[in-house]
């Protein structure tokens, strides 16, 4: 037998190494990608989603249910402050997102759909619309859609839950998968 061959050797990178590498600081509203879990159900999704948010220089519009702000809060492990839109009337908010220019991609099973590895990353102002973790997407809100994505599954589950969704796309959408 041949004594192993040693791997390649691996460095593995330090705080400061990661901390040079990106953004000095939180941004401010980049308004390129918007996740939108517009009506949620589950506190523990948004705080998952606004970890992603940051990850990939998005930001987060919620609805204005009193517990969000709390969600929120205990999901900002980076103890930063984030790039967070209240909306008032989702279905408002998105048709004014359409009319000023702005790409609405909603996530959902649909005969229409893109597959999630066939999704270009996002070249202008696009908005995420991620429905109800149980319900999905409202049937009035379809109609604003300009595209819809599906997430191809292998598994006996109907879906993902919407902050492992919107963590998907939203990385696919910035180009950093």
């Amino acid at each position: 037998m041949s004594p192993a061959q040693p791997g390649p050797s691996v460095r593995i990178r330090s705080r400061a190494d990661l901390r040079a590498a990106r953004r000095p600081r939180a941004h401010r509203c980049w308004g390129h990608l918007i996740a939108a879990p517009l009506w949620p159900l589950h506190e523990a999704n948004l705080g998952t989603l606004l970890r992603t948010c940051d990850a990939v220089g998005a930001c987060l519009a919620v609805p204005p249910f009193g517990w969000v702000d709390r969600a929120l809060q205990r999901g900002n492990t980076l103890r930063r402050p984030t790039c967070v839109h209240r909306v008032g009337n989702p279905l408002r908010w998105l048709a004014a997102e359409r009319a000023s220019g702005s790409h609405i991609l909603g996530v959902e099973l649909a005969e229409e759909a893109v597959r999630l590895a066939d999704l270009p990353p996002a070249r202008r102002r696009t908005v995420v619309l991620l429905g109800h973790e149980a319900d999905g997407i409202p049937p009035e809100a379809l109609d604003l859609l300009d595209t819809v994505v599906e997430i191809p599954m292998v598994g006996t589950g109907l879906s993902l839950n919407v902050a492992v969704a919107g963590s998907l796309v939203l990385y696919k959408l910035a180009g950093l998968t």
